[in-house]
């Protein structure tokens, strides 16, 4: 009896798996991945060389190109004309492209106190309708030009600056303390014998203008010491002192036994002072008058 029962139990009883094979056979199996496509693979034999479809290298980036250039579809196009196109042809594309019906439709925002005149804008922007400008392209050429008019001015201004220095120093060292009242002779000189507006707006080859030229200077100097008491040459002026007359003033004042020796004499102060302005004036440190 034992027997059968250990029979029955024995079929009674559920198979166990074999562990270890299972797990081996569970590490063994793998998942497989989709493989990549190549993109080429898919163009057809007659496309295949096409440089436009180079670029793409997957589907993802193809769609997107071709759903763009659908949405391109049926926008506004603009034909470039060929070598036959006329002046005409040519006149419909600048308006398509936003060219102007008229010269007074161009505006310009030029810095406050440009150098540009109004007639040379209106003639500029006759001139710009006909070659078929762009508002924006008009004030880049115009705000050009007045940033080169600009420059050339500045660059002017510092060659009269550096001129006028020049020749005043050579001058100055001619003339000595006569020098602002023999400049003066002359101006009033060639202010009326020429004009102002000639000698200060006239320029000559290096740039200078021509009332800063020392050469035309000392000649209406000389050309005024000679017309000296002409009242064109006078004007305004107050007289003047020559350095031998400087001289002699203070030779004057410092005679012996004059105030300017005597410090207890009532006027020895104002001798002294007076002395030592005749000897600035003499060294050209003020005007001598």
């Amino acid at each position: 009896m034992d027997q059968t029962t250990e029979a029955v139990a024995t079929e009674q009883q559920p198979i166990q798996p074999d562990v270890q094979t299972t797990t081996t056979l569970t590490s063994e199996t793998t998942t497989e991945q989709p493989k990549e496509i190549d993109f080429k693979t898919l163009i057809p034999e007659a496309y295949k060389e096409e440089k436009s479809l180079q670029n793409f290298s997957n589907m993802d980036d193809f769609v997107k190109s071709y759903l763009h250039s659908q949405k391109l579809v049926g926008g506004d196009k603009i034909n470039v004309p060929n070598k036959y196109a006329t002046d005409e042809d040519w006149k419909e594309v600048y308006k398509k492209l936003g060219t102007p019906d008229n010269a007074e439709a161009y505006k310009y925002d030029l810095p406050e106190g440009h150098k540009v005149d109004d007639d040379t804008l209106k003639s500029f922007s006759a001139e710009a309708v006909k070659l078929g400008l762009l508002p924006r392209q008009a004030q880049g050429i115009m705000k050009y030009y007045n940033d080169v008019i600009n420059k050339g001015s500045e660059d002017q201004q510092a060659k009269m600056k550096l001129a006028q220095e020049e020749s005043a120093k050579e001058l100055r060292k001619e003339y000595g303390a006569t020098f602002d009242r023999q400049i003066q002779s002359a101006k009033n000189l060639a202010h009326a014998t020429l004009g102002k507006e000639f000698i200060n707006d006239t320029l000559l080859q290096d740039g200078s203008r021509l009332g800063d030229n020392p050469q035309v200077i000392k000649a209406f100097v000389n050309l005024a010491n000679k017309l000296s008491e002409d009242t064109i040459v006078k004007g305004d002026q107050v007289p003047y002192l020559t350095v031998p007359e400087i001289n002699k003033q203070i030779a004057t004042l410092q005679q012996t036994g004059s105030a300017y020796w005597d410090k207890n004499h009532p006027n020895h102060t104002q001798a002294v002072e007076e002395v030592a302005a005749l000897i600035r004036k003499k060294n050209n440190e003020e005007n001598v008058e």
